[in-house]
């Protein structure tokens, strides 16, 4: 007999994706499994519309965060495996057997995650952009990767409660990144299964874009320094962003010399610094060029050479003055 599978949704706020999140993942074609959305206090009318699908809904008293909405699922679900997923992403018909075939091959003690369709559900630039970005981030590590993402995370029940699930005193977002170590850490294997698809559905414009990249840049570095990876290539916190960004920041202090010198030596590191960005970043290039074609390709290295570095930057200077502060204040009051 199939495992019972339990698919857990946190949701906050989310009536304008909730809808299609649950339209798909009640048309998964496995033929034991049941859908537990934990409605974490919205204030729009996403419970509203949750009423309308055949799912458990439980309803937090008060606002607590993605981690505690995840484990108050747990708590309530009766699957052999958890399956969690966000209220933006939706399921692949297949997803869930894709899912317990890898997981059954692993084996039990190991946690399995899957990425996002290389294509969004909003196929608009900036939302393509983003998820061919953390598709590839996300899938060229498949045996150890660093974390595995809880927009598709897949492990036993028994495994998750005896690890005492996501931390729930912990930053806004990358809970699934400390668990991921945590549960590393205790001895449990991570593993990568890129056929484990869930759809992202993005709304993203440029402002979204680089918003979000600003964000996530500042509480990754918050969590890199104090867990000591700060260099790691960890997911969509890769080597190549990180040597993208560096490399941004290096041209930008160069250029104003070289235009005020006309110095030679300037121009060969502008150029060699170019030359080992676009090769350590070739691969993600490819996978542009792949997905769209040239034209995308060509607005997509673009943006991500030009750009999008300015917000990754920005974000983890930020969050390196996050933490300084936050250390000081420590010492000054333990």
């Amino acid at each position: 007999m199939a495992d019972f599978v339990s698919i857990i949704i946190p949701n906050y706020n989310g009536a304008t994706t909730i809808a299609r999140c649950l339209e798909a993942a009640l048309a998964s074609r496995y033929p034991r499994f049941e859908v537990i959305v934990v409605d974490d206090c919205s204030s729009d009318n996403s419970v509203e519309i949750i009423n309308q699908f055949p799912c458990k809904l439980v309803r937090l008293e008060v606002h607590a965060g993605a981690s505690r909405a995840r484990n108050t699922g747990a708590a309530q679900s009766k699957g052999d495996i958890l399956f969690f997923t966000d209220a933006d992403c939706m399921l692949q018909e297949d997803t869930l057997a894709l899912a317990c075939k890898a997981l059954a091959a692993a084996g039990s003690d190991v946690v399995m995650g899957g990425t996002y369709t290389r294509i969004p559900f909003d196929n608009t630039f900036f939302s393509l952009f983003q998820s061919v970005f953390i598709h590839y981030s996300e899938t060229k590590r498949r045996t150890n990767p660093d974390y595995i993402a809880a927009h598709a995370m897949v492990i036993s029940a028994e495994v998750f409660r005896d690890k005492s699930g996501f931390r729930e005193d912990f930053l806004p977002i990358l809970e699934d990144v400390e668990f991921s170590h945590r549960l590393r850490r205790s001895g449990c294997k991570l593993a990568l299964n890129p056929a484990i698809q869930v759809r992202h559905i993005f709304n993203f414009s440029l402002t979204r874009s680089l918003v979000n990249a600003f964000y996530k840049s500042m509480y990754w570095t918050i969590y890199s320094i104090n867990n000591k990876d700060l260099l790691a290539d960890s997911g969509t916190a890769s080597v190549e962003l990180k040597t993208n960004v560096l490399g941004y920041f290096l041209m930008v202090l160069l250029l104003p010399v070289f235009f005020i010198t006309h110095s030679t030596t300037a121009l060969v590191i502008i150029g060699f610094v170019s030359g080992i960005n676009l090769w350590i970043s070739r691969r993600l290039l490819l996978m542009f060029y792949r997905t769209g074609g040239s034209v995308f390709f060509i607005a997509a290295a673009l943006y991500y050479l030009l750009l999008y570095p300015l917000p990754v930057g920005a974000g983890a200077v930020l969050g390196a003055i996050k933490n300084l502060m936050r250390t000081a204040k420590l010492e000054v009051n333990p």
